[in-house]
């Protein structure tokens, strides 16, 4: 009898649908020296990435799993696969040219009618390869790239992509951020030329179809001096009862006088181990903001980081997350301060219900040079019943007393009277506490796109779905 491998998940049938991978090359599961250079030479690498794929993995064998975060003893590297592709895979620029299921997966989550309707340009992974990246004429003919990692490293980009590729995560980091270097394959590249304002958003979706796989596809940005952009991101996988891996690598590097909002919805399933890492690097006058909302995953480690290099350098990071059953989310955020007058503001909110465990980390660094420094850090937790668990974890390192720092964490419950409240108006108890929530991730919601804050407030009603008690 061949073993089920499709678990049901009546909340999640948007995004569990899945297709049997019958014409896929694999390489074999676990990871040596073989398999990355196997991995090195699919992907046609140049001489000094073939090396740096083999350097990461010693790097990797060396360094320890984090003792500090969420248990991840479920995930033996052992039983991964680290590469998986369709035999016939080539990228496409055009929509048409996408083979039939694959296809009709990204139908199916509404990536071309989002495209078509919204956005400058879309990239769209499915499991380790990119399989279509398009980008709109007049966007193109301001002089942005806008390509997968690959064949921007073999043209005429490869050396920007050498002096910059895992400067701001080295593979010494941690132990997945070594992995990483090992065996990443797929991601973007962008390039915004000095001065140009991308007045429509960009975007990349990541889509995990094969069982016990893992995706670890690399994006690099670099939006040039007094230049502007908004990148979307999006992921998701169907659920299975073996565990997946997603540690992908996010470097983003904001010039002078630029800004760059990069945004974020990711419902990764329940069986998805996701140990992602995000760094930006921000100059003089420049600005990052985050917008983020985590609600998949059985366990992640997410703390997006941002480094204010440059004098009068900001950045702003709004988040949500939210953890339900055999959930254990650690997120949060970093940011260093190291030019003057820097400033950083952040609001995340995070909820929990049905045992889910969500823990919320933020490391604040001020350096002795960041004199007029400004941060202000603002976390709330809510928790749906008795048997959930939420955390703020705080830490920070300040070195000047010319700075301003500030943090304030609010914990606690559904009011009770609002729930009654409610349903005196006619509304029942689940579509109250629904709605209450949908309240309380307002301030997300109003940072992304309509179609994506839609897509994150269906998300929250489908999860409230029997979670009263």
């Amino acid at each position: 009898m061949k073993e089920k491998t499709y678990v049901e998940d009546i909340n999640r049938n948007m995004y569990d649908f899945r297709f049997e991978e019958n014409d896929f090359y694999k390489v074999k599961e676990g990871l040596d020296p073989e398999i990355v250079k196997q991995i090195s030479k699919e992907k046609n690498d140049p001489e000094w990435m073939a090396e740096f794929r083999l350097k990461s993995l010693e790097i990797y064998n060396k360094i320890g799993i984090p003792e500090w975060g969420p248990p991840i003893d479920g995930l033996h590297m052992d039983n991964i696969v680290t590469y998986v592709k369709p035999k016939d895979n080539k990228m496409s620029a055009t929509w048409d040219e996408v083979p039939e299921d694959i296809k009709d997966t990204f139908e199916r989550l509404g990536i071309p009618k989002a495209e078509r309707e919204s956005l400058a340009g879309v990239g769209a992974q499915y499991d380790s390869e990119l399989v279509y990246h398009n980008i709109r004429e007049e966007v193109a003919a301001q002089g942005v790239i806008y390509t997968d990692l690959e064949s921007a490293m073999h043209g005429e980009y490869g050396e920007m992509i050498r002096e910059h590729f895992m400067t701001l995560i080295p593979p010494t980091d941690h132990k997945f951020a070594a992995l990483h270097g090992a065996v990443w394959s797929g991601g973007s590249f962008v390039y915004v030329p000095p001065g140009v304002k991308v007045e429509i958003p960009l975007q990349s979706y990541f889509r995990l179809n094969a069982p016990g796989a893992g995706q670890f596809e690399h994006t690099l940005i670099i939006v040039d001096e007094g230049a502007d952009l908004h990148f979307i991101e999006g992921c998701s996988a169907p659920k299975y009862n073996v565990a997946n891996l997603h540690a992908g690598a996010v470097e983003l590097f904001v010039r002078k006088n630029a800004k760059l909002r990069y945004s974020t919805i990711e419902n990764w399933s329940k069986n998805m181990y996701n140990l992602n890492t995000k760094r930006a690097i921000i100059e003089e006058n420049a600005k990052m903001e985050w917008v983020s909302g985590s609600f998949g995953s059985h366990v992640s480690y997410l703390y997006p980081m941002t480094i204010l290099k440059g004098d009068n350098s900001k950045m702003e990071y709004t988040g949500i997350t939210f953890a339900g059953h055999d959930q254990n989310l650690d997120t949060g955020f970093k940011v260093t301060h190291i030019g003057k007058n820097t400033s950083s503001a952040v609001n995340a909110k995070s909820i929990s219900k049905d045992g889910g465990i969500s823990t919320f980390r933020s490391s604040v660094v001020v350096n002795a040079g960041a004199k007029g420094a400004k941060s202000a850090v603002d976390c709330s937790s809510l928790m749906l019943d008795d048997i959930s668990q939420s955390d703020t974890i705080p830490a920070m390192d300040i070195r000047t007393s010319d700075a301003d720092i500030g943090h304030e964490a609010k914990i606690g419950r559904i009011s009770d009277d609002a729930v009654f409240y409610l349903m005196s108006r006619g509304i029942s108890e689940e579509d109250a506490r629904a709605m209450i929530v949908s309240g309380f991730a307002d301030n997300v919601s109003k940072e992304l796109p309509l179609e994506y804050a839609v897509e994150m407030n269906n998300l929250i009603r489908l999860e409230m779905k029997g979670s009263i008690g």
